[in-house]
């Protein structure tokens, strides 16, 4: 019994700061490796600046998971490259970026399925993309 007591004390005082912990969704900058369309210039060369090419970024988009940013290059009308600025560090999400940028590329447009297991993301990067459209119109 005298050792109840303590033990007790001791389990409450190390339950406190788990109970209080709030967690955050650690939030990364995506590698610097744009998909890329045939024609397109290779990644780390500087592309020759046509008249028609512009680059935009998307919104941020906050999910629970964390920040998604998209960046769209364009050649005219269309989409030649696609790039996460912000993504959330999990796996499924590193697996369903190169899905979603290569459907967009497919796609010309926002107009993309969300990857399984990523949803919360693909939702994310296509109200982002959807935004860098229209921000280009």
């Amino acid at each position: 019994m005298k050792r109840a007591v303590p033990i007790l004390l001791l389990t409450v005082a190390g339950l406190i700061p788990l109970w209080r912990f709030e967690a955050r969704p650690e939030t990364v900058a995506a590698p610097e490796a744009p998909a890329a369309v045939p024609g397109a210039p290779t990644p780390g060369t500087a592309a020759p600046e046509s008249v028609g090419t512009q680059t935009v970024s998307g919104s941020l988009i906050r999910t629970s998971h964390g920040d998604v940013q998209v960046q769209v290059t364009f050649d005219g009308d269309r989409i030649i490259a696609v790039k996460m600025v912000k993504q959330p560090n999990s796996a499924p999400t590193r697996r369903a970026v190169p899905a979603l940028v290569q459907e967009t590329l497919t796609a010309q447009s926002a107009d993309v399925d969300t990857v399984s297991g990523a949803t919360a993301t693909s939702e994310a990067y296509v109200r982002s993309l959807q935004a860098a459209i229209d921000a280009k119109n």
